[in-house]
């Protein structure tokens, strides 16, 4: 299977135009081939924890209708989507969420953030499950930003019969995550690890962008850059037992 990771600069707050990129970044996968395409931790809005605080209006549901571009481009290119934003809850309080778009435009999945970090403890509620989704007969983990730096997340992954480790997060310049998480949590549970990350300015500093996958093995696949937007696009096997992925044995590589 085909997966990728799409990178772009969110407007801040401005959702139309943040969709209006995703969508293009679904098309542009699903022409390289790929089944899955994730975008970042709030790519909806923009990482603005102010912004999203101050504003219900860009707290999404579900079903929400500024959606709908990104749904269609699923539909028509017959290529899930995961999405970041902050997501409406019965509370007073909205969650850092992935919505989990499928290949027929309705909602896969939803993934509410379970560790908050720093500030979002006073903007958004925490999660209580772990995030999981079935595509095309394999089991994905989800999990945001700070989660991965909790090493039990991609454990009970593993042990869930995961295939594929799907993250979503927003990472500045200098941010140790790309050698210390991302390719330890794939080497350690024999997972591909899929990385989503913001590209340019926001309110963390400037973002590398630096989206990628990396094998079972922790070897670098497929990487975005760090100037632009744009896709990682990697195949990684998804059939081979949990040892044969600890070794690299069965890990496929393609663009």
């Amino acid at each position: 299977m085909k997966i990728a990771a799409g990178q772009f600069t969110s407007a801040p707050g401005d959702i139309g135009a943040n969709v209006h990129s995703m969508r293009g970044l679904v098309r542009e996968a699903a022409g390289q081939g790929a089944r899955l395409v994730a975008f970042c931790e709030l790519a909806a809005t923009g990482y603005d924890l102010g912004a999203i605080a101050g504003d219900p209006g860009l707290w999404l549901t579900e079903d929400d209708p500024r959606l709908d571009p990104v749904r269609e481009a699923c539909r028509t290119t017959s290529t899930a989507a995961l999405v970041g934003c902050a997501a409406r809850t019965s509370g007073p309080r909205p969650t850092i969420s992935a919505l989990v778009i499928g290949p027929d435009g309705g909602l896969l999945a939803r993934y509410d953030k379970r560790h908050l970090h720093g500030r979002e403890q006073e903007v958004f509620a925490a999660g209580a499950e772990d995030g999981r989704f079935t595509l095309d007969g394999v089991r994905f983990a989800v999990a945001v930003c700070y989660d991965n730096r909790f090493p039990e997340v991609a454990e009970r992954a593993a042990g869930d019969g995961c295939q594929v480790y799907v993250a979503g997060s927003v990472l500045e310049e200098g941010n140790d995550s790309f050698e210390a998480v991302y390719p330890v949590r794939a080497r350690a549970n024999g997972l591909p690890v899929l990385l989503a990350n913001a590209v340019g300015p926001c309110a963390v500093g400037d973002c590398r962008g630096g989206s990628a996958v990396w094998g079972p093995d922790g070897a670098l696949l497929a990487t975005a850059g760090t100037a632009a937007p744009g896709l990682a696009v990697a195949r990684v096997a998804t059939d081979c037992p949990p040892d044969a992925r600890r070794t690299g044995r069965g890990a496929g590589v393609g663009a």
